[in-house]
């Protein structure tokens, strides 16, 4: 066997590098193993990709040793990684460094040590009354601390076990002499999800979603299925059912992805109630313990269902059966760094590979995944029906423009001015108060945070901005200051304009904060929450929000985008979109598809339970076709008229395009990389005879300055995926780019934004 082999680094070069293994070291290292080499004169974790030859001339370094009994990356997951690489134009090593945790894909950062705890476990089995009357005759204490081991499975922490049976730890001591019971330390794994109750599922599934069920088994391996389903509908209960035959018939493992670590508690608490232990949840959200800890048990086949966001896609799970993307249209699966995966996609791949189906589940699909069913790439399934018989809610519509104008009319100039008819329509008001007095809740969306989007100088016009990025500073009222979105500059509220030194500085706009505000004035009885970035940042916070609302304790949740998809709260009849323009007319092909997917997904969670319920919308554009479409819940229509504005100019569905972005610390100097990029790219075109390659740009990005980088973009666009594949990696390995004012060239392979 070869003494040699090639091992990718977490480094930003594409190249993988060969050492020599060592004598003492059993050969073959089989690929996915995890191995600890000198690199640039540091010890670093690399992943042996297998056997190679030794290059001529070249003194190999020696691997220093071998990490893993057992491959961190089996073999599936390790061609995945090969396919986003190649697909993404990422270096594979760092592409393999994302697929692990941090624990393990370090060589400076020791794994967060395992937490241990004092256990007491029964050896001695005493099942007859006679023998435990006898055995504790003298010792009452014992006798106590038996039973209690024994209602609690035979098991538990010493410390428990003393503070409920009120003994010393001598009668421990004295039971394990005795030889009724063992004390050692044991490894506890670190679960946040253990100690919350499971939600069973409903006990029969209807016919249509039997038949969906039936449709997704029958599946051959590779196949993509898009099940197609109102909200409502019970896509959950469909895949606990798929699930449930795919671990139990067929003894093999799954995977499921949500979008938002908002959905994650409700989706684990759903699939523990069907599956307890069998569940491990992966997402960013829990601390590198709890990460490390979850991925070993799936590793060592403890635990069989992978739950989790994007990231949950990459667990070291064997034997896939099936692989589940929940809400497949969100743009939260797209990664923003390298590798700049999309988890729809390379979860397609990962199935493909395994020999697994895969589930894209959906109320408002992706124009991407429609077409791929009108293709026939996809099983189109659908479920037209809410679940139970429910009915989808009625929608009301609400021109602002209209109702603006009444107010004023209708206004009592010497009556103290009402800010709430600024905010909120007289319907969306009425429907409040009814939901109030009935004992009801309701949800309200604004899909922006803060108090006011920005502020503005009467006098002159001028508008703070902040100093490092291209972007308006948005006033928050507590605690109160300027705060930019991007990289969360701050800076107090000015008290006179910049510019001209008059005091008249003004708020424009409204956020999350500000609603809330006019809320509580409105309606004081109301228990309100606000569900946004700047109340979720504390580790558990989304779920303790939820909780609330879940438990009747909140009437009105607000919120923005994260409140809009995937929960379900029976006593919710009322959803109010206060504003339904916020990303109509942003500068991004996706802008009318996004606001179809967020207004026709919060209307979904109003009216689940049997009390039915309302959706109010408020626009000023009313005539739009993602309002108007979102209204009807016509997904089908939206897809329709959507599609015929994507075909020309062509975007996707019907082309791949890759957006390449160059930035740098200086204005000039970026804008001239851009263009200088953007000609070696033309004449790589023109050398080639790449016809079917379109080239758009450059030019500067919308938001042209982010986080003190100046940003310059142009795309590609190609029918052929390959083709795009191959000079997307070219470009990447390839593009000349000045080493001054840290210019940096990086290539966005399907993206979901442009700004």
């Amino acid at each position: 066997a070869s003494r040699c082999i090639e091992v990718a680094l977490a480094a930003p070069l594409f190249r993988t590098f060969t050492y020599r293994v060592p004598d003492g070291i059993a050969v073959p290292v089989a690929p996915g193993t995890r191995v600890l080499v000198t690199f640039r004169n540091r010890p670093e974790i690399g992943i042996c990709l297998g056997a190679t030859e030794p290059p001529e001339g070249i003194t190999l370094k020696p691997i220093q040793a071998v990490v893993d009994d057992v491959p961190s990356v089996p073999a599936a997951l390790l061609q995945t990684a090969k396919w986003i690489a190649d697909w993404y134009a990422a270096p594979l090593g760092l592409t393999l460094r994302s697929m692990l945790p941090t624990a393990l894909s370090s060589a400076k950062a020791p794994a967060p040590a395992s937490r241990t705890q004092r256990m007491v476990r029964i050896v001695m089995d005493l099942p007859s009354l006679l023998q435990r009357e006898q055995t504790f005759a003298r010792a009452k204490q014992q006798r106590v601390v038996y039973d209690l081991l024994e209602a609690q499975g035979g098991a538990a922490p010493l410390e428990s076990l003393r503070v409920q049976a009120n003994c010393s730890a001598g009668v421990f001591t004295a039971m394990a002499k005795r030889g009724l019971v063992d004390i050692r330390d044991e490894v506890q794994q670190r679960d946040p999800f253990a100690d919350r109750p499971g939600t069973l599922p409903p006990p029969n599934p209807s016919a249509a979603q039997q038949e969906v069920v039936r449709a997704i088994l029958a599946g051959d391996p590779g196949q993509v299925f898009l099940l197609h389903g109102v909200t409502g509908s019970g896509k959950t209960l469909v895949y606990i059912e798929v699930l449930r035959a795919i671990l139990q018939q067929r003894d093999k493992t799954a995977i499921v992805l949500v979008p938002e670590i908002a959905l994650t508690s409700q989706t684990v608490d759903r699939f523990r109630g069907a599956f307890g232990d069998d569940v491990a949840v992966l997402h960013s959200g829990l601390s590198d313990g709890e990460r490390l800890d979850a991925w070993q048990s799936l590793r060592r086949g403890e635990r069989r269902i992978a739950v989790g966001a994007r990231s949950a896609l990459f667990a070291p799970l064997e034997r896939v059966g099936v692989v589940i993307v929940d809400e497949e249209h969100e743009s939260s699966y797209k990664q923003s760094e390298t590798p700049r995966y999309h988890a729809r996609e390379a979860a397609i791949v990962r199935a493909r590979i395994e020999g697994a189906v895969v589930v894209l589940g959906s109320a408002t699909p992706s124009l991407e995944t429609w077409e791929r069913a009108d293709r026939g790439q996809a099983i189109r399934l659908t479920l037209p029906d809410r679940a139970a018989g429910a009915q989808l809610p009625p929608v009301t519509v609400v021109d602002m423009r209209v109702e603006l104008r009444q107010a004023v009319t209708a206004r009592n100039p010497n009556a103290p001015f009402d800010e709430a008819l600024g905010v909120f329509s007289t319907a969306l008001l009425v429907a409040l108060e009814q939901r109030l007095v009935r004992g009801e809740q309701s949800l309200l969306l604004l899909n922006r945070r803060g108090y006011s989007s920005f502020m503005q100088c009467n006098a002159c016009g001028d508008v703070p901005v902040c100093p490092h990025c291209s972007i308006s500073l948005t006033y928050h009222r507590v605690p109160e200051i300027l705060v930019c979105h991007y990289c969360q500059y701050q800076q107090p509220v000015p008290l006179v304009c910049a510019q001209c030194s008059a005091d008249t500085m003004r708020r424009r706009g409204m956020g999350t904060q500000q609603v809330e505000r006019v809320l509580a004035e409105r309606f004081p009885e109301a228990r309100i929450a606000r569900m946004d970035v700047d109340t979720t940042s504390g580790k558990w916070a989304h779920t303790q929000i939820l909780d609330r609302v879940g438990r009747g304790e909140v009437d009105i949740l607000l919120g923005t985008q994260m409140i809009a998809k995937g929960l379900d709260f029976p006593n919710v009849t009322l959803v109010g979109v206060v504003d339904a323009d916020t990303g109509l007319n942003l500068p991004d092909f996706r802008a009318a598809e996004r606001t179809f997917q967020l207004v026709s997904q919060v209307a979904g969670r109003a009216g689940r339970g049997p009390k039915g319920g309302d959706v109010i919308i408020q626009t000023r554009m009313p005539t739009s076709h993602a309002i108007r479409h979102a209204i009807t819940h016509d997904v089908t229509g939206f897809v329709r008229e959507e599609l015929g504005a994507r075909r020309m100019p062509a975007y996707p569905p019907f082309v791949s395009i890759a957006n390449v972005l160059v930035s740098g610390l200086d204005q000039a100097a970026t804008a001239a990389t851009a263009v200088a990029a953007a000609s070696w790219v033309q004449r790589l075109v023109d050398r080639q005879g790449l016809r079917d390659l379109v080239f758009v740009g450059p030019a500067p990005c919308p938001i042209d300055r982010i986080k003190d980088r100046w940003r310059w973009h142009f795309l590609l666009k190609s029918s052929q995926p390959t083709l795009m594949t191959r000079v997307a990696r070219y470009i990447a390995e390839r593009c000349p780019v000045p080493k001054q004012h840290e210019l940096r060239l990086t290539v966005d392979r399907d993206p979901v934004s442009l700004l």
